[in-house]
């Protein structure tokens, strides 16, 4: 193995906003009775030292340069997960004034976490299936 794939992989949160479901199963999955952190995956605050961006909630015209801005800041290789149908496909916000776009159309997208609001099961999947991409894309480096 090599010595990058030998570190963990850090996550990014961004919560782009809505009802706040998928934020509060997300964090769930960092609680003892989810515990993420047993895949090797830390939740840091800087998009500086993230290697996997989790983006919640529909994209609102204020959001939507914050994330481009965070994505921007990212070391590649960086993997992308849309976290819950809000910001899937716009969910129960579909039609709202202030809802932008979706989330693959600033920023590619690595991982779609279907669900309102997604289960933290669902989601743990998820971020394993983007463990799986980032390890591969550092092994493409």
């Amino acid at each position: 193995m090599s010595k990058a794939l030998a570190r963990s992989p850090w996550f990014l949160h961004y919560d782009a906003g809505g009802c706040n479901g998928c934020d509060i199963e997300l964090l769930a999955c960092l609680t003892p009775r989810y515990d993420i952190e047993r895949f090797g995956i830390v939740n840091k605050g800087n998009p500086k030292l993230a290697d996997i961006l989790l983006v919640v909630g529909p994209i609102t015209r204020k959001s939507k340069p914050v994330i481009e801005n965070l994505y921007g800041q990212m070391p590649e290789p960086k993997v992308v997960v849309a976290v819950g149908s809000c910001c899937v496909e716009r969910g129960i916000f579909d039609g709202c004034y202030g809802v932008d776009c979706l989330l693959d159309e600033i920023i590619p997208v690595d991982v779609y976490i279907p669900g309102c609001a997604a289960r933290p099961g669902t989601i743990i999947e998820g971020i394993k299936k983007a463990i799986d991409l980032w390890r591969t894309r550092i092994e493409g480096h």
